[in-house]
């Protein structure tokens, strides 16, 4: 097996390191390590990896109190099927049928195979793995193995890539990709371990050149467009590169948004909600508290409730902004954004009253916190009853919050992007050779059941390595070709560092050439 040790090319009058490999997969997620190592099983051992940090990215640094993984039934004697499956998801508006279809048919060989690489998901005595109902889902497909289900993918996952003997370049950031008559020819990264000299044209380059036939695309979603996030800081995405490179979009405008803590980044679904916290806005100083949602929801059993629906219809959606769960959504963006106060969940006190009114709940939570026998005190009392490690949880983040001695700061944040880069049934967009994978796909419709992302990483990714496994098994260009592909992409990227260099001024001469590039994250 090749060791895929860099190459000096001397390209726009400088001496630039190059790699060659059949397939380059950018991003070191689940859906990235999922490529990598269906290649290697499939016999593609010509692939390596591709990563601004290695450690980064929302697959091993995001979840929620209960992260979901959204599979085909496979417990009990509930119905189901891959038909019925991809009516589901394709009936969320903005999914094509080919991809409903695919995403179902892989799911159950997609999940299995996580289980088999050591994610712990729950199984009854009998070794069924049990599921839940989650957003959107109409019967109970989705499973998890706690707050941190897509991190415990990742761990596996790069286990399994690191046997296998991939090599990975890290601190590398996508600048960008290189396509000759519409294909795949390589890319340009920025080395962020690299520090050198801009005037002297001898210097360590701090670019690298990837040579190769195919891209497999696993960098997240533009997380960085939007300031109000929960993407972890180490996610910003890297769409920029293949839009300049003639990678079309699809359904780029849809974003799910919902309530997450912003000191630390965290969605609060699930039983941060179920347990009934009280919502309260202060001024920018943290002065003037007021209880807010009673303006837009005075009824004090119909507040309860929808705090409680809160927990899992979490992300925003219009159909339920009038008289749904979403109204609180939009009570929260009028304090933030059109009041310029701040909100925050109280975990300490009860909403509206000092003591819990059970009897004005409606009977769905009522029944719901009966059985979970949370009917009585605070809801820091009902939440370390219901799910102790939601709680603790704040305990071990830096910040470090005590949801029973302060309250926890939360906006409507930025979530997911449900649109992205083109992607057919193959997961290959109209670039050949050029397959979006994971959230950089466009490929999960609006009204996505909740963990289906999880689930289309991993299918996505499968099925872009079974493509290149039989199709795309070409040479990459030879030295001619790639080095007249590579200089103009090149020199542009001298060019932007010898201006925004110019600009910096003398003292700071190495720090702007982050300014041409995009996380790969």
């Amino acid at each position: 097996m090749t060791t895929h040790d860099p190459q000096t090319f001397r390209i726009a009058g400088r001496p630039v390191p190059v790699v060659t490999a059949n397939t380059v997969v950018v991003g070191t997620g689940s859906a990235g390590f999922c490529a990598a190592d269906r290649l290697w099983e499939f016999g593609q051992t010509d692939v390596v990896m591709v990563t601004d940090k290695v450690g980064a990215g929302a697959s091993r640094n995001a979840g929620s109190d209960k992260q979901t993984y959204y599979k085909m039934t496979l417990s009990g004697d509930d119905g189901d099927s891959v038909r019925e499956m991809a009516e589901t998801l394709f009936s969320g508006g903005a999914m094509d049928g080919d991809n409903a279809l695919c995403e179902a048919a892989l799911s159950a060989r997609g999940f299995l195979r996580l289980c088999e690489l050591g994610v712990p998901f729950p199984q009854n005595r009998y070794g069924e793995f049990i599921g839940y109902k989650t957003d959107h889902d109409p019967r109970r497909r989705a499973t998890s193995v706690g707050p941190y289900t897509s991190r415990s993918m990742v761990e596996q996952l790069e286990k399994k890539v690191a046997r296998n003997g991939t090599r990975i370049f890290d601190d590398c950031r996508v600048v960008d990709l290189l396509v000759v008559d519409g294909e795949i020819a390589g890319m340009l990264v920025l080395r962020t371990d690299v520090k050198s000299d801009p005037d002297d044209p001898e210097a360590e380059s701090p670019f690298m050149l990837f040579r190769c036939t195919n891209i497999v695309y696993a960098t997240g979603g533009p997380a960085g467009l939007y300031a109000t996030r929960v993407f972890p800081n180490g996610q910003w995405g890297a769409s920029g590169a293949a839009y300049r490179a003639g990678v079309h979009g699809k359904n780029v405008t849809e974003w799910q948004f919902g309530l997450a803590s912003i000191k630390p980044r965290w969605n609060v679904s699930g039983t941060y909600m179920q347990v009934l916290p009280r919502f309260v806005s202060t001024d920018a100083d943290g002065n003037d508290e007021r209880e807010f949602l009673t303006e837009g929801i005075p009824d004090y059993g119909r507040l309860l409730s929808l705090v409680f629906l809160k927990g899992y219809q979490w992300p925003f959606d219009v159909r339920k902004a009038v008289d749904g769960s979403s109204l609180i959504d939009l009570l929260v963006y009028r304090e933030t954004v059109l009041r310029g106060r701040r909100v925050f969940l109280d975990f300490r006190s009860n909403p509206v009253q000092a003591e819990l009114d059970p009897s004005a709940l409606s009977a769905e939570a009522h029944t719901y916190l009966e059985r979970a026998d949370v009917l009585f005190g605070t809801p820091i009392e009902r939440l370390k009853k219901m799910n102790l490690p939601a709680y603790e949880f704040y305990l071990q983040k830096n910040p470090y919050v005590d949801l029973a001695e302060e309250m926890l700061e939360v906006d409507v944040c930025a979530q997911h992007n449900n649109g992205g880069l083109v992607v057919d049934a193959w997961w290959q967009s109209n670039v050949a050779g050029f397959f979006p994978v994971g959230e950089a796909g466009g490929a999960h419709g609006v009204y996505r059941p909740g963990g289906a992302a999880l689930n289309s990483g991993q299918v996505g990714a499968t099925r872009a390595a079974q493509y290149i496994a039989v199709q795309r098994v070409t040479s990459p260009p030879d030295d001619d070709a790639f080095t007249a592909a590579a200089e103009p992409v090149l020199a542009g990227a001298l060019d932007l560092i010898g201006r925004a260099t110019a600009r910096a001024g003398a003292g700071s001469r190495t720090t702007p050439v982050t300014c041409c590039a995009t996380s790969a994250s």
